[in-house]
């Protein structure tokens, strides 16, 4: 099933990944903007209400954890899906991915991606998250 023109926000520092994930959302039927930090992706959020914020976990400045707190305390925002995005090692689930997982929704977000996958692997993820969450 493919999912169109839902608005995806990509929020990461990292021009490559923008770039990359950008394209290949793009290419799979969502409509895709991008912010290159914490602070414009809160800005851009508040602006275009995306169906889904993908945020890198760390980034310069204002991290993603933090965005998405900022999101999270504006009435306005405070029902938008945020999902990480982080590069944070190869580990198997046994060693440490659940954790992650785990403590990724304790503090509100629908959803943790790790960067290093196939991009076919995120987009189906991607479109998980929002059919589970819509």
């Amino acid at each position: 099933m493919v999912i169109l023109e839902k608005l995806l926000l990509i929020v990461d520092d990292e021009p490559y990944f923008r770039e990359i994930f950008s394209k290949k959302l793009t290419a799979s039927g969502f409509h895709v903007e991008t912010a290159g930090s914490g602070e414009e992706g809160v800005i851009k959020a508040k602006e275009m209400r995306p169906d889904l914020v993908l945020m890198d976990v760390k980034m310069l400045g204002m991290d993603g954890v933090q965005a998405m707190m900022k999101i999270k305390e504006d009435p306005d925002m405070k029902d938008m899906k945020v999902a990480f995005l982080t590069s944070a090692g190869e580990r198997t689930e046994e060693a440490g991915y659940e954790g992650d997982r785990q403590a990724a929704k304790g503090i509100g977000a629908v959803g943790y991606i790790q960067k290093t996958n196939n991009l076919d692997e995120i987009v189906m993820q991607v479109k998980e998250i929002l059919k589970a969450h819509s």
